[in-house]
């Protein structure tokens, strides 16, 4: 069976994500991977430093993250678009919070050289200054582009 999925250099920021052949839309492509930490973990050491605009920081819910800076896959290394062709599911699991997954599945078809993006939604708890902004500076090209990959504060 092909691999769906290729890594490699990407014009949006370092490393991208692509499809080696035709995903269709609905298609699950790839558990988000990576070491299963509290918030409290990642908090106390530098994987969640906002100063850096690079995260591999994927919250589950209000006790778990995955950081795929620890055992993370190839999910990684999909880059935030504002006018994405994935989406991040959430699969949760009632019993044990901590087996809940997280998948990259495509909202439409998807070509072969394409690179996958989704939207990574991060909101953070301080003020969104233009520091921030630039900090977090999205680079998608899309014609939607908002120039951040900040969600706006509701």
């Amino acid at each position: 069976m092909p691999r769906k999925i290729v890594t490699r250099k990407s014009a949006i920021h370092g490393n991208g994500v692509f499809a080696a052949v035709a995903i269709a839309k609905g298609e699950r492509i790839i558990e988000y991977k990576g070491r299963l930490r509290s918030h409290e973990e990642v908090d106390a050491d530098d994987s969640g430093d906002i100063e850096s605009g690079h995260t591999f920081l994927f919250t589950l819910n209000e006790d778990w993250v995955i950081d795929a800076n620890f055992e993370g896959n190839a999910a990684r290394w999909i880059n935030h678009g504002c006018a994405p062709n994935c989406e991040a599911v959430l699969v949760e699991d009632e019993d044990n919070p901590k087996r809940s997954k997280v998948f990259i599945e495509a909202i439409r078809a998807i070509l072969p050289g394409e690179e996958l993006t989704y939207d990574y939604g991060i909101t953070l708890a301080v003020r969104h200054s233009p520091r921030l902004k630039k900090i977090w500076a999205c680079r998608c090209g899309a014609k939607t582009c908002t120039g951040t990959m900040l969600k706006p504060k509701r």
